[in-house]
């Protein structure tokens, strides 16, 4: 894939996790121009300033990914000086019924999808017809292998990883006619504030690092789908091959996720 100089990469969620690791992994590898968000300022800025450390130029923004007009505003003004070369839809909250009354949970429910649907759409959008008439650009969508099963104990969790991968694979495929290319993340459980919290084995748990590593090595590839590790995406393809009725038995058995609320994706 043909490279710029210097690219110029928006980053969302960027305050730990996977946000961080891609921060941080495109400050080392390629020196790129970096703008990045998230809502914890103080995390945000450390992050950025880690990224200067590294020989990357670095900005930072504390924009909630649900605030369609801030952020629009904010990478149309990046993208009319500074041509967005990939955009990172990242910023993502996990949360479950815990435990806690399904009646109860609904505030939550509604977050979970403002942020990890409605925060995605805000991201992506405002440059998407700059990149069509520039006929270059990639986006990327973070979603989740969660997207890949009903889990009862994260319901709004894996129904809105599936909307934005169900999403993203579909307009990957309009946009590639326009030479903007789109990949859905897929990983599996990274080590990041979120999944630290998790009070139960999580199978195949990479670092943050070794995360970005591969999604960095899949988007250079132009991969419409990246999952990750390969032993949760060889399980996840074993259960397609069960009975419907079997699966959602088996997923019915997961582990509740409790509410929880940070600028990070965690599965």
């Amino acid at each position: 894939m043909k490279k710029n100089l210097t690219r110029n990469i928006l980053i969302t969620g960027a305050s730990s996790g996977i946000g961080e690791a891609l921060a941080l992994h495109y400050a080392e590898r390629e020196k790129a121009r970096l703008y990045l968000t998230g809502r914890n300022t103080e995390r945000l800025e450390q992050v950025a300033d880690k990224c200067r450390a590294l020989g990357s130029d670095c900005f930072s923004n504390t924009i909630n990914v649900t605030d369609r007009a801030a952020m629009k505003s904010w990478i149309e003004k990046i993208d009319e000086t500074t041509p967005l070369d990939l955009v990172i839809a990242n910023a993502g909250i996990s949360g479950g019924t815990g435990g806690e009354n399904v009646a109860r949970n609904y505030d939550v429910d509604l977050e979970i999808f403002d942020v990890n649907l409605d925060g995605v759409l805000n991201t992506i959008h405002p440059v998407i017809p700059r990149m069509v008439t520039r006929k270059s650009g990639q986006l990327t969508i973070i979603s989740s292998v969660a997207s890949l099963a009903p889990l009862a104990g994260a319901p709004a969790y894996s129904a809105s990883k599936a909307a934005v991968r169900f999403y993203g694979e579909a307009l990957a495929i309009k946009l590639k006619t326009e030479n903007v290319f789109l990949s859905v993340v897929c990983p599996g459980f990274v080590v990041s504030r979120m999944t630290e919290l998790n009070q139960f084995p999580m199978p195949f748990i990479l670092p943050a690092d070794r995360a970005a590593s591969i999604i960095a090595k899949g988007l250079e590839h132009r991969k419409i789908r990246i999952d990750f590790p390969w032993q949760m995406k060889l399980v996840m393809s074993l259960t397609r091959l069960l009975p419907e009725a079997f699966v959602r038995d088996i997923f019915a058995q997961a582990p509740e996720k409790h509410s929880q609320k940070n600028s990070l994706p965690s599965t």
